[in-house]
Order: C-alpha cells, then structure tokens, then sequence
C-alpha cells in the first residue's frame, strides 16, 4: 500500500502561520497535521505502508523534505517527495507523482483530519471517504445507487443529491488505473476552474463500469483557517484524552499553575502563576507567566504573560503581553 498526499498550496487562509511554514506542517495537538493524517489512515487500512510520497512546492525546502521523510521512515514507510510548482488543480498534483502510481494506494489531501474505523471493500476498484453534512450544497457529494455504489460526483448541488460530502481522501485498488486516466485529461487538456481535476480522472473510471463505493467516516476536522484550526486541535485533544493518551510531558516546569484536561503540554513547558485549558496546545519551550489560556494553539519557544486568551491561534518564537483575547499571530511576531 502507497499513501500520496499532494500539499503543494501554502494555506494562504491560515497566514500569517503559513508565511514562514507550510499548513500541512502546523501542528494539532503536538503533531503535524500532515503526520496525523497519515498515521490515521495507516490505522484505518491495517496494512503495511510501503512508500508515502509527498507532493510539495519546490520553494518549501529542504528542511521541510527531510521532515516529511522522517514522517514517512517513523511509519516504516519510504518516504518520496515530488514538486508541483505551479498550482494547477488536484489532478496534475497527482501526475506530478506519476513514477509511484501503481498497485494499491490512498490519496489524500493534507488540510485534513478524520477519525475512521472501518474495513476496506476487497470487490471494490475504489473508496471514496465521505462525511455527513448539514448543508450539502456547500461540498462536493456523491450520489449512490441501491446497491450503495457511487455513480456520479457532484460538485455543490443547488438541489438534493445526497448529504454525503467528499473529504478528499480515495483509495484506488490500482491507482495506475487513475494516472492513465488523469493522462488523458492532461493531453485533452480537460479544464475546469482553471485545472485538471482528480475528478475528471475518477469520472472516466466510471463510465467504464468501475466500481466506487463509500467509506464513512466518524469524524472529519478541517484545517483552513484559524478559527477552524483552533477548532481542530480542540476537538483532537478531546479524541486523545478519551483514548487515555499521554498529553502532559514530563518536563514540563509548574508553578502556583494549573492545567485544565484536555490539553497538549510539551517538553521543557514553563507555566507560573497560570491556568491553562481546556483544549490548549502548547509547543516544545513556550513559557506561560501570570496567564489564562483556553480554546487556543500555541507553537513552540513562545513566551505569553500578562493575557487572558481564548480561541487564539499563536506561532513559533512568538511573544504576546496584553490584554487582547482573539488573536492569530504568526512566527516571531512580539506584542509587548
């Protein structure tokens, strides 16, 4: 099994946070979200994984190339990383890494988080994930016949088709079906909205008798934009702390502090004269003096005091004294 996540998109919804680090590395409850992804569709396919390619902009660099690597190495995996430099659509990102399009492989987008537990469908040539949703007409849905088969992909409804939303994650029994498919739409140069679509490729399968099907998800966590992200990692640490995960690390320096669960705390966390949670993540070195923070996603070697913060969303070597509560501010930003 072959995992290909393409992210080449730097998150322009999320800056100031994506100005200095790519979205799929911006870590939810201590983890990057990119890692997350992976290591749940690792344990939603029980299988071993035997590459994960990582399709990203060539300008993220080689820091960035050897952290996805030693994601891919921590699952046993082998980790390949391909560029798509210019952004155009989902299915020239898959192309980009046509050398590993073969056998069976999950393809997914990483600006998401699911949580899943079900077995994959052997008679099926592919797996669509899907969500529930209350509003339909906002997402891309499938439509199923009675035999529970997908038939068709429809892209905001403006009437009922199904409340089924596509989350952006596929399996493909063998994805090299796919690439063949999405090579004709590249030579017919097959458009819309400005790209090559994953969706032109599928749609081709289907009018040749493949078979799709759905798999449900219980839980599907966007990362867009801030107050989503903050969402994100509120509702993950929730997931963790019920599964009994350790969240708290050993390290971590109290005094005349209180920490309210579920929280993320990392190493060598200073707290003094705070409380700090529910659903707060702080970063690796991040000092904490005379502070309230809930609802709020903290990164690493950040120094906050004197503030009262909810729903706040803070970057890496940042530092904040005030009084502000709602706040997004990236990477080595000083309020003082």
């Amino acid at each position: 099994m072959k995992i290909i996540v393409p992210m080449a998109g730097r998150g322009s919804r999320l800056r100031p946070h994506t100005l200095t680090i790519p979205k799929p590395l911006i870590p939810i409850a201590g983890k990057p979200i990119v890692h997350r992804l992976v290591e749940d569709i690792a344990g939603v396919l029980n299988q071993d994984i035997e590459e994960i390619a990582f399709i990203i902009h060539e300008s993220f660099g080689k820091n960035v190339e050897e952290d996805l690597i030693a994601i891919a190495e921590k699952l046993g995996s082998k980790g390949t990383i391909y560029y798509q430099n210019e952004a155009l659509g989902t299915g020239h990102a898959i192309m980009c890494a046509k050398d590993s399009l073969s056998g069976p492989a999950v393809i997914a987008y990483a600006d998401t988080l699911i949580r899943a537990d079900f077995d994959l469908d052997q008679n099926a040539d592919s797996v669509i994930w899907v969500k529930k949703v209350d509003q339909p007409e906002a997402f891309g849905v499938v439509n199923l016949n009675e035999e529970n088969h997908i038939i068709e992909l429809v892209e905001k409804p403006k009437e009922f088709v199904s409340d089924l939303a596509v989350i952006g994650i596929y399996y493909f029994k063998d994805v090299a079906v796919l690439k063949n498919e999405l090579q004709l739409v590249l030579d017919n140069n097959i458009i819309h909205g400005g790209e090559y679509q994953i969706n032109d490729g599928i749609k081709q399968m289907m009018a040749k008798g493949m078979v799709f099907v759905p798999g449900e998800v219980a839980e599907w966590m966007d990362c867009g934009n801030k107050d989503v992200t903050v969402e994100t990692n509120s509702r993950m640490l929730g997931f963790l702390h019920q599964d009994g995960e350790e969240l708290v690390a050993a390290t971590v320096k109290l005094e005349n502090a209180t920490i309210i669960p579920p929280c993320y705390i990392g190493e060598d966390v200073v707290l003094i004269n705070a409380t700090v949670g529910p659903n707060v993540s702080l970063g690796n070195g991040c000092k904490v003096l005379d502070a309230t923070i809930k609802n709020s996603l903290v990164q690493t070697n950040s120094t906050i005091k004197n503030a009262n913060l909810d729903n706040a969303m803070i970057g890496s070597h940042a530092s904040f004294d005030g009084n502000f509560t709602s706040i997004s501010i990236g990477d080595y930003s000083v309020l003082e």
